[in-house]
């Protein structure tokens, strides 16, 4: 049985009393074997089981109690989701599996993270590796540059999704025309040769294994992480099609129906859809910082007749005051 020790900071304790509270409480839940509270210096050392109970149980139940364990607050832009499932994942993963995390959201909508966590327990390194090791990417900056930092990583995401469709259509569209063309009739005897399903294989290939890469890699990371996502569906049905019409093409005397546009047509138009996504996405950021900028830095307060400009927090904290 594994042991690990924690060690807490604590606010709010007036007297010798509250850390005898907190000693006997907390020493009740189920896989905390010793619990020792030191009034004068603040802080908590919690010997636990990490199979019964989580630091995340232990901190919830000291602030049950009426006391505080001082925590930091973050917010991220994330990259990488690709429906409301991955943004589940991030926060499972989070919530259940890192130590020190407190409570983690996901707005898919708005691809942001917000992560609340305990410094001593956890660093942000930690929280930023969790999240990269099943799949996604958070987006980090220095003080102050946050917003740079998250138009740089949606113009690059913009970039990536634009250069992949591209590949995808030019691919894609030629090898859709001339598959349907020749299954309704369209064109002459020459396209049931042979060697046009293996021009088909040729067109296929890229838009599979290029424009289609980002499905592959995330439908691996989600499975591997025991989860399912877009990515999975994605992967499974181009694949089908494609696997099976190659497989057509490499058994000697098979016949049959190949499905490579059918592959490349889904692969292409859902390409499509999360780059236009993305944009919609850039732009309703844009938008928002734009209306935030128009926000008054400064009001004009009288007192006693006479006026002064105040900046707004001030003023926000004189009336709730």
């Amino acid at each position: 049985m594994s042991k690990e020790t924690l060690t807490l900071p604590i606010t709010g304790m007036s007297c010798v009393n509250c850390a005898a509270s907190i000693e006997r409480t907390v020493t009740k839940l189920e896989g905390v074997d010793e619990v020792q509270v030191n009034f004068a210096a603040e802080q908590a050392r919690v010997s636990y089981d990490p199979e019964k109970i989580r630091s995340r149980e232990i901190l919830l139940k000291i602030r049950d109690l009426g006391f505080n364990v001082p925590m930091s607050r973050k917010e991220f832009p994330v990259t990488g989701m690709s429906c409301a499932n991955c943004a589940a994942s991030i926060e499972r993963t989070l919530n259940k599996k890192v130590e020190g995390v407190v409570l983690a959201t996901v707005n898919f909508a708005s691809e942001r993270l917000a992560v609340e966590y305990v410094p001593s327990i956890v660093s942000l390194d930690g929280i930023v590796a969790e999240v990269r090791k099943i799949g996604f990417d958070l987006v980090l900056a220095e003080e102050g540059k946050e917003e740079d930092a998250e138009e740089i990583a949606r113009h690059l995401e913009i970039r990536d999704q634009t250069r992949k469709f591209i590949v995808g259509a030019a691919f894609a569209l030629p090898l859709f025309l001339i598959s349907m063309s020749r299954d309704f009739g369209l064109i002459g005897s020459w396209s049931h040769a042979p060697w046009v399903n293996w021009f088909f294989l040729f067109l296929a290939s890229p838009v599979q294994f290029y424009t289609g890469m980002d499905y592959y890699i995330g439908a691996y990371k989600a499975l591997k992480n025991k989860s399912a996502n877009m990515d999975v569906l994605i992967a499974l049905g181009s694949s089908v099609a494609y696997f099976y019409s190659l497989a057509l093409l490499l058994v000697p005397g098979g016949h049959g129906h190949v499905y490579f546009e059918t592959s490349a047509i889904i692969i292409t138009l859902i390409k499509f859809g999360k780059l236009l996504e993305a944009r919609t996405k850039g732009k309703t950021g844009s938008a928002i910082k734009k209306l935030m900028g128009l926000q008054p830095k400064t009001a004009t307060v009288i007192e006693g007749g006479l006026e002064k400009k105040s900046p707004l927090p001030w003023l926000r904290w004189t009336i709730s005051s």
